[in-house]
């Protein structure tokens, strides 16, 4: 018992620092091997596999010259994946960017989201939309915002601001008009722009059988929290563009059903900082009172 005792006094003591620590960094390096997976930087981790073993049997092999200059490329060779994965690297920024820890933390961002969420009536001017061009075959995209702010987004199309009905989302998407062509931006119960340009998606998982439309959805979708409702102008069939990834909505209950869970997660997020923009708002008020 006693050697066991002496043979663990030579290990290093942990403290809770220590564990909080290893937490934070097994958090950190599982986010970016999910981050590298969903990325062509899955790829470049494996070739960079292949490099270490190369290099592992030419240390053990003591092939020096190889060595010297596996150790000189490796700063260019650096530099030059920075530049390659830059849209990559940026994605990941954005995302995190977009996280709801961050945006919920901000005071600017509380009043944004009070206007953000939408009623009953707008959940159902959306699916009388969707299938009603659906049924005709009228390609649509429709992003509606959620935590994350579009309007970046916005800036690249046609303002509109008018409410969300069914009537002027299909005159939107009609064939030969004006603003058929690009995505429209929602905002609460308001449609906000249309013709607006949306990232496309380099994910290589996506069916090949997919055009530019849905590549888009998915796109706006991995680099916010978007929700986007594709209508195809091919097929007719309606999907869903949620955190990377599209389902397809086979019948009008289902979407109604997604996008009224949609409205309750804005809600109990909502709800978090009532006390705070109350707060604000009265502070605002007594401001005004004390001006006038």
């Amino acid at each position: 018992m006693e050697t066991l005792y002496e043979w663990l006094s030579f290990l290093p003591q942990i403290t809770k620092t220590n564990i909080l620590e290893i937490i934070i960094i097994a958090f950190l390096i599982y986010e970016i091997l999910v981050w590298i997976k969903n990325t062509r930087a899955w790829t470049l981790l494996r070739g960079l596999v292949v490099i270490l073993v190369f290099a592992l049997f030419a240390w053990m092999l003591k092939l020096y010259t190889i060595l010297w200059i596996m150790q000189n490329v490796a700063f260019v060779a650096t530099t030059a994946l920075i530049i390659i994965f830059q849209p990559e690297l940026r994605r990941a920024l954005e995302q995190l960017g977009s996280r709801n820890l961050l945006t919920n933390l901000l005071p600017f961002e509380a009043d944004r989201q009070s206007d953000s969420r939408f009623t009953e009536k707008t959940i159902s001017e959306l699916v009388r939309a969707s299938m009603e061009l659906a049924k005709a075959r009228t390609g649509a995209l429709m992003v509606i915002e959620r935590e994350a702010s579009l309007k970046d987004i916005e800036r690249t199309g046609i303002e509109i601001d008018g409410m969300v009905t069914s009537q002027l989302l299909i005159n939107i998407f009609e064939h030969n008009t004006p603003l058929h062509d690009g995505a429209v931006v929602i905002r609460g119960n308001r449609v906000t722009a249309a013709t607006c340009y949306l990232p496309l998606s380099d994910n290589g998982s996506i069916s090949k059988d997919l055009g530019t439309r849905h590549r888009a959805a998915v796109g706006i979708s991995e680099v916010t929290d978007s929700l986007t409702i594709v209508v195809s102008e091919e097929t007719g069939h309606i999907s869903l563009a949620e955190g990377g990834e599209l389902r397809r909505i086979s019948d009008p209950e289902t979407l109604s059903k997604a996008l009224a869970a949609n409205k309750a997660s804005d809600s109990g997020q909502s709800k978090r900082f009532r006390i705070w923009r109350g707060r604000q708002k009265d502070e605002r008020k007594a401001e005004t009172d004390a001006d006038t």
